[in-house]
C-alpha cells in the first residue's frame, strides 16, 4: 500500500518521518485512546484532542480540525475515522491501520461480550430489568443528541427546513435515509455555489485556542500524504479485495437468502452512507432490521443501543450486536453461538473495511479540495437533515420503548406508527423522565446516568413492578 510501509516499524521509522514519535510509543498512546474512547463521537473527539493536541503536541490545533472536516465528509464512524486519518499521518499505513483498528478493539471485544450474555440470558428477569433501565436511559441520551446536534446545525431557517423536511420525510413517509442525504447533499452544494451566506461551513470547535505549529508532526505535507495514481491504485486494490471477496464469496457459496450474505450485503450498504454519525443512520439501521429483514425486536434494537452506549469504541458498533442476533436467530447448520460469533464479526467486518479504504484511498484528494465552497455548503445541509432524522429516530425509540402496543398507519402516502395510549408503560416513563432530568438540569455523565437506570431497572423488578 505505501512503498515504505515496512519502515514504519523499524527503528529508524519515527526519524524517516521526521518528527521523532517511535511507533512503540504511538501504540500505548493510541490503546490509551481506545480504552478511554466512551461518551459517543464527541467525547472520543475530545479525548484525542486533550491527548493528542494538549498533552502529547503531536498535532497541531489546526492540523486536528483538519484532519477532522476531511473525516466529517466521509460515510462512517468520524471519530474512528480521525484516529485512522492522524495514524497514518504520524506512521504511515502501519500507523493508520493500528491507530483505526485499536480504537474499535474493546467495542468488539466488550459488545461480542454482552451479546453473549443477552442471547443465552436476555429472557431472564435480571437481565430484562438491566436492559429495561438502560433502554430509558438510552432514550434520554438520544433526545439529548437531538438537542446538541441541533443547536450547532440549526443556524439558520433554511438549516431548520432542512431538518423539518428530513423529519417529515422520513418519519412520515419513510424516505429512504439514503435519498434524504442525497438531496440535502445536492442543495448544499448548489446553495453554497450561488453565494448564499446560509450554506457556509461549520466551525468544529476545539477547545480554547489554536496552537502554535507544532514541534513534532509540524504543518509540513509528508511525502505519503501526497496523491498519485499509482499509490491510489495499489490501496483501492487491496481494500477494496479485503472488502468485496469476502461478500462475493458469501454470495456465490450460499446464495442471496442466506442470513450471512444478507449481512454482508446490507452492513456493507450501511458503510457507503453512514453520514452523519451513528445516530443518523440507526433510524435506517433500526427499520431495515426490524421490519424488513426481522433480525430483531423494536425493544431488542434499544438493548444493543444500550450496550453499545455503555462500551468504549463507536456507536455504530451497535451493527455488531445486530449481526450477532440476526445469525443466532438463523443458524443454519451451525450452532447457534457459533453462527452468531461469525456473523457479529462479519457486520463488524464490513462496516469498517470500508472506513479504511475512504481514508487511504480518500484523504490525499479530498486534501486538495480545502476551502472548497460547494463541499462546505453540502456538509451543513446534510448535517442539518441529520437533526431531523436523527428526531425520528427519538420518536421511533420513544414509541417503543414507552408504549407495548403500536398501530401501523398506511393510507394516503403515510407510512408511520401510532402509539395506542392506553398501553402506556409507566414505568418506563418515569425512569426516561428521571434520566432526561438528570441529563439536562443536573448534567449527569452519561455512564452514571445509564448505570443508574440499570439500578433502578433492577429495583423496580424486585419490588414487583416490572
Amino acid at each position: 500500500m505505501d512503498a515504505t510501509i515496512g519502515k514504519t516499524t523499524g527503528a529508524g521509522a519515527s526519524r524517516d518521518l521526521g518528527h521523532g514519535i517511535g511507533f512503540g510509543e504511538a501504540f500505548r498512546v493510541w490503546l490509551r485512546v481506545a480504552v478511554l474512547s466512551f461518551g459517543g463521537p464527541a467525547g472520543q473527539i475530545a479525548v484525542m484532542h486533550r491527548i493528542l493536541v494538549e498533552e502529547k503536541n503531536w498535532i497541531s490545533e489546526s492540523r486536528f480540525l483538519h484532519a477532522l472536516n476531511y473525516c466529517m465528509l466521509l460515510p462512517g464512524p468520524e471519530a474512528q475515522q480521525l484516529a485512522t486519518y492522524i495514524g497514518w499521518l504520524l506512521h504511515r499505513t502501519a500507523g493508520g491501520i493500528m491507530a483505526g483498528g485499536l480504537f474499535i478493539l474493546p467495542g468488539v471485544i466488550a459488545i461480542m461480550g454482552l451479546s453473549y450474555i443477552y442471547a443465552a440470558y436476555g429472557n431472564v428477569g435480571f437481565v430484562e430489568a438491566v436492559f429495561f433501565g438502560l433502554k430509558a436511559a438510552v432514550l434520554a441520551i438520544v433526545v439529548h443528541a437531538v438537542v446538541r446536534v441541533g443547536k450547532r446545525a440549526l443556524r439558520n431557517r433554511v438549516m431548520i427546513a432542512l431538518a423539518a423536511l428530513a423529519f417529515v420525510a422520513i418519519f412520515f413517509f419513510n424516505v429512504p435515509f439514503p435519498i434524504i442525504i442525497i438531496a440535502a447533499g445536492v442543495i448544499g452544494y448548489f446553495g453554497a455555489k450561488s453565494g448564499r451566506p446560509e450554506f457556509a461551513a461549520i466551525e468544529h470547535g476545539g477547545g480554547g485556542k489554536a496552537a502554535a505549529v507544532d514541534s513534532l508532526l509540524g504543518e509540513e505535507l509528508p511525502d505519503h500524504v501526497r496523491p498519485s495514481v499509482a499509490r491510489a491504485l495499489k490501496v483501492s486494490s487491496v481494500w477494496l479485495l479485503l472488502w468485496v471477496v469476502p461478500v462475493a464469496a458469501l454470495l456465490i457459496g450460499l446464495g442471496q437468502a442466506n442470513v450471512f450474505s444478507q449481512i454482508a450485503l446490507f452492513f456493507s450498504k450501511m458503510a457507503m452512507v453512514t453520514f452523519g454519525g451513528a445516530y443518523a443512520v440507526l433510524a435506517y439501521v433500526a427499520q431495515q432490521a426490524v421490519e424488513h429483514y426481522h433480525w430483531l425486536q423494536p425493544r431488542e434494537m434499544l438493548d444493543g443501543l444500550g450496550m453499545a452506549e455503555t462500551t468504549p469504541g463507536p456507536l455504530i458498533m451497535v451493527l455488531q450486536f445486530v449481526g450477532f442476533m440476526a445469525a443466532y436467530r438463523d443458524p443454519g447448520a451451525l450452532s447457534p453461538m457459533l453462527a452468531a460469533t461469525l456473523g457479529g464479526l462479519l457486520a463488524t467486518w464490513v462496516t469498517f473495511i470500508p472506513c479504511f479504504l475512504w481514508i487511504f484511498l480518500g484523504a490525499p484528494y479530498i486534501e486538495t479540495l480545502r476551502g472548497n465552497k460547494g463541499l462546505a455548503g453540502a456538509l451543513s445541509a446534510i448535517t442539518a437533515a441529520v437533526v431531523g432524522v436523527i428526531l425520528n429516530l427519538s420518536i421511533w425509540f420513544g414509541l417503543h420503548t414507552l408504549f407495548r402496543q403500536t398501530t401501523p398507519v398506511r393510507s394516503f402516502g403515510l407510512s408511520f406508527d401510532m402509539p395506542v395510549w392506553g398501553s402506556l408503560d409507566i414505568a418506563a416513563f418515569v425512569l426516561a423522565a428521571a434520566a432526561a432530568t438528570a441529563i439536562f438540569r443536573l448534567n449527569v455523565g452519561m455512564l452514571w446516568v445509564l448505570a443508574g437506570s440499570c439500578v433502578a431497572g433492577v429495583a423496580l423488578r424486585f419490588a414487583g413492578v416490572l
